[in-house]
């Protein structure tokens, strides 16, 4: 007993000694740890145990201490799981779950609420709502009036850089037949847009003036023209930067009882439920030699699974990180191969099988904003009890704007064909609308600055080079500026591109980085593993 005593003192002392500095020292138990040691030594030397010395049983210790806790650490940081509590709770509650759990912890949305799932009986006669009422938003509604208004009449461009607002680029059009005048100006934080009559000046206005009527913020007193014929190339390039027609979402796949991120990424079969869920959402293809928006799988050394699910929509291309697809990596309980991509993604799918529940930050990610949920049920109905039908609810983070279509009540389809119309629709709305949020407004923000500094200093100096500047003459091609927007990743990988095109031009043109007093300052933001 007493030397159970001695071991229980010995070891807890030299634990705080050797790692001081993860906990504070206490020196009032120096003399009873001496005490303790020596006694514990001798028990060792009498058991006739190999000891090691004090300072090498210490590095000892705080070697393995170390390993641990960088092995747990890497693990904890990746997870976020159910309570405990509420999962016993969870798993000993009778009748069905809801589809989604609200976090206890807040920072989410969920609809439709719980007060409302009082009844989700598919058998109800409302199943959702017309197709017509399935309406797409626009990432940008006015990024493409320059192409509409502006490329197919007589106008012109001009460029400024304002001590206080940065970069300018004014464009103005002469619209004849109405008599008036529209106008764009352009700025780091956003682009204005207005048509004035020209009865409103005695004669024709300058383009400060046109430039204050728009914002009083402007102090410049002069802009140069732009005399540069492939202006109007790379003026709609920035304008429609944010303008994408393709689209990607991961796909998740939770089996009953599964609460924990690890459990449902290291899902490797796709029950028949699951597959037949897969073709209302598209077909699915080979990647090898795929030729579609890939939305960044590997298409040709199979790095990325063997087949994906793609599906255009409306003019718009969509391909879905199915978890199940992505390689699937033995020994690997984190399953990077398939967060890699699941957690990069802004909006994903999980598609639940059996009566288990979803907690909105069970998935730990960055980028991952928005999350529709998808539980199948059975409709019910005599004529044809083995049909299947699909209930439905979206959780987002409290900074996602709402968006729609609005989900019926009760939020249940049978039509498989109105499911189809009624996902889709909602996947791209949500990512539009995630983009307002406060991390991917602040990116975006940062890409269109990086992107208008660029396109001023483009045009400044390919125009001075036009008019005989020899200083001028060393400039980057026009096609590494319009190459920012051609990227069909998204503003994410437009983000990515502005940074190195403005790196490049800088380097190439001998520009400033500091233009009137103003610094921008790019800088990347983190990012989920690739």
């Amino acid at each position: 007993m007493e030397e159970g005593k001695r071991e229980d003192t010995f070891f807890p002392r030299r634990r705080s000694f050797t790692f001081g500095t993860y906990g504070s020292m206490d020196l009032s138990k120096d003399e009873a740890g001496a005490e303790a040691a020596e006694s514990k030594t001798t028990d060792i030397l009498d058991d006739g145990k190999p000891v090691l010395s004090a300072s090498g049983s210490q590095k000892e210790t705080e070697l393995f201490e170390i390993i641990e806790k960088l092995q747990g650490s890497r693990l904890d940081e990746q997870r976020c799981e159910f309570p405990l509590p509420l999962k016993s709770r969870l798993l000993t509650t009778g009748g069905e779950l809801p589809i989604i759990l609200p976090s206890k912890l807040g920072r989410y949305w969920v609809d439709p609420p719980l007060e409302r799932l009082a009844d989700v009986s598919p058998t109800s006669s409302h199943h959702g709502l017309p197709a017509d009422d399935y309406e797409l938003k626009e990432r940008d509604g006015e990024a493409k009036i320059y192409r509409h208004f502006f490329r197919s009449r007589y106008h012109h461009s001009f460029t400024a850089v304002d001590p206080t607002l940065g970069p300018l680029v004014l464009s103005v059009c002469l619209e004849e037949e109405e008599n008036r005048l529209r106008v764009i100006l352009r700025m780091k934080e956003c682009s204005l847009h207005g048509v004035f009559s020209l009865s409103l000046f005695p004669g024709i206005p300058s383009s400060v003036e046109l430039a204050k009527m728009l914002c009083d913020r402007v102090t410049v007193s002069k802009f140069d023209a732009v005399s540069y014929l492939k202006a109007p190339i790379l003026i709609k390039a920035f304008d429609e930067h944010r303008v994408s027609s393709n689209f990607k979402f991961g796909v998740l796949y939770q089996k009953e009882n599964q609460f924990t991120e690890e459990d449902i990424l290291g899902n490797d079969e796709e029950s028949e439920g699951f597959t037949e869920f897969l073709s209302i959402l598209g077909d699915t293809v080979q990647l090898q030699g795929f030729t579609g928006f890939r939305g960044g799988l590997d298409v040709c050394h199979g790095q990325t699974g063997s087949e994906a699910v793609f599906t255009s929509f409306h003019g718009r291309d969509v391909m879905f990180h199915v978890a199940t697809k992505l390689p699937f990596t033995e020994g690997d309980p984190q399953q990077l191969q398939r967060k890699r991509h699941i957690g990069n993604d802004i909006v994903a799918m999980v598609y639940q099988e059996g009566p288990t529940t979803f907690l909105a930050d069970m998935i730990k990610s960055h980028f991952l904003h928005c999350f529709i949920v998808v539980r199948r049920v059975h409709s019910g109905k005599t004529d044809d009890a083995g049909q299947s039908a699909y209930q439905l609810s979206v959780t987002a983070r409290d900074d996602v704007p709402p968006f729609g279509p609005v989900l019926p009540d009760p939020p249940v389809f049978t039509d498989h064909s109105l499911l189809r119309e009624f996902l889709l629709t909602k996947l791209i709305n949500a990512e539009i609308s995630c983009c307002k949020a406060e991390q991917f407004s602040r990116l975006e923000q940062r890409t269109r600055s990086a992107l208008l500094e660029n396109l001023q200093a483009e045009l400044s100096t390919r125009s001075q080079c036009m008019l005989g500047d020899p200083s001028a003459s060393s400039v980057p091609s026009a096609e590494s500026v319009r190459g920012v927007s051609e990227g069909s990743g998204g503003f994410i990988e437009n983000f990515k591109r502005a940074i190195r095109v403005r790196s490049h031009s800088f380097e190439n043109l001998g520009v400033p980085r500091k233009v009137s007093g103003i610094s921008p300052q790019v800088q990347a933001s983190p990012q989920e593993e690739t």
